[in-house]
């Protein structure tokens, strides 16, 4: 097949996060089985206008800024000059309406919908628009078919106006080779907890300086890293100060795949307060190293962190809740064994190349009609 991508990033984007991951995971493998893959996305200061990622070909145009006014050209450009098999439309930041540009057939793929959570993160006039734009994508994209990665976010879609019919749920894989248990790395002691991911205001992690803090006058030895940058950082030290966490809370910053193993091996638990995730990659990469999740129960976390099998769900923003949850396993060793194992057992369960065979065989159908036409309205 010939398959042309469309993200706002790419892998070496230095902003990429999660929903890159995930689009290069999948398709760096269906270039390496021989299929033809492009991307058309945004580019970045020092970033060639055309490179080889993985395997898949990246055209980059304007920067994260402007690709939503230049990005539908793009596309139309790519079209002309290389007519492709099918459209992947990966529906990341502000959709592209890619089937308003072609006959072609498109498949979307949404890691996640912002909703009124883009309002926790961005000025209001940003955020409008970023929920204006989430709300006819039922109508424009009511000739794809779409790709959610969660039940979650297959549920959110429905409640859009998109027929469940139309939506495939793929899980996103976990390389179980690469993150493993290791007898030999203790788990730390004083409990050490860990959050990995982006330092940005909607992520929730001042309810978890809250919830140390909170946990702190009951345990006062759970500690924190946090391994990740963002424009968040700043905001989130002076709470650190302001709580009196002093050395009980570590700001990592970037942290290299070494580091980030062994933080994960190490932890009591990993952490994931966000109120809304498409899945929670990190979630999975903690469950193949046997180390359990604490987590909001909210959208995409509940879905990849099993409660009380593989981790623990608290109400999102219940921070005496959240500290709880952290003190009962910093006092409970053989509860964070148990959790680990079957963390482990469901992260081995999931695959990358399980998940490529089954978006290979979705546009494989796609390509020669086996999927009818689409049939209903919006």
């Amino acid at each position: 097949m010939n398959i042309l991508l469309v993200n706002w990033q790419d892998l070496r984007n230095p902003h990429a996060g999660g929903a890159e991951i995930h689009l290069f995971e999948l398709f760096s493998r269906l270039a390496a089985r021989g299929h033809r893959v492009r991307l058309v996305c945004s580019g970045f200061e020092g970033g060639a206008p055309v490179e080889m990622v993985e395997g898949v070909e990246v055209h980059r145009h304007g920067d994260r800024h402007t690709f939503a006014l230049v990005g539908r050209r793009a596309v139309r450009r790519a079209l002309r000059e290389e007519a492709p098999d099918v459209v992947v439309d990966d529906v990341n930041k502000l959709p592209l309406f890619t089937p308003t540009l072609t006959t072609l057939p498109v498949y979307a793929m949404i890691p996640h919908l912002f909703g009124t959570t883009a309002f926790q993160e961005v000025s209001w006039p940003m955020a409008a628009m970023v929920w204006l734009a989430e709300r006819p994508i039922a109508r424009l994209y009511r000739r794809a078919w779409f790709h959610a990665i969660s039940d979650s976010t297959r549920d959110d879609l429905v409640a859009r106006g998109v027929p469940r019919e139309r939506i495939a749920v793929v899980y996103p894989g976990v390389d179980a080779v690469k993150y493993t248990p290791d007898a030999s790395v203790p788990r730390a002691n004083p409990g050490r907890f860990v959050y990995l991911g982006r330092l940005k205001r909607y992520k929730g992690v001042d309810l978890l300086l809250r919830a140390l803090a909170e946990a702190r006058t009951t345990r006062p030895d759970v500690t924190l890293d946090i391994a990740g940058n963002g424009d968040d950082r700043p905001r989130l030290e002076a709470l650190a100060a302001t709580l009196g966490l002093g050395a009980a809370v570590r700001f990592r910053g970037f942290v290299d795949e070494a580091t980030k193993l062994q933080l994960l091996r190490e932890a009591v638990a990993n952490v994931f307060p966000s109120p809304k995730e498409g899945w929670g990659i990190t979630v999975m990469e903690a469950a193949a190293c046997g180390t359990p999740s604490v987590a909001s129960d909210s959208p995409g976390l509940r879905d990849s962190v099993r409660d009380g099998r593989t981790g623990l769900l608290v109400p999102h923003g219940d921070v005496s809740a959240l500290a709880a949850a952290m003190c009962r396993l910093a006092s409970d060793p053989e509860l964070v064994a148990t959790l680990g194992r079957a963390a482990r057992a469901h992260a081995e369960a999931l695959s990358w190349e399980s998940a490529a065979t089954q978006v290979e065989q979705h546009l494989e159908d796609l390509v020669a009609a086996r999927i009818p036409p689409p049939s209903f309205s919006a």
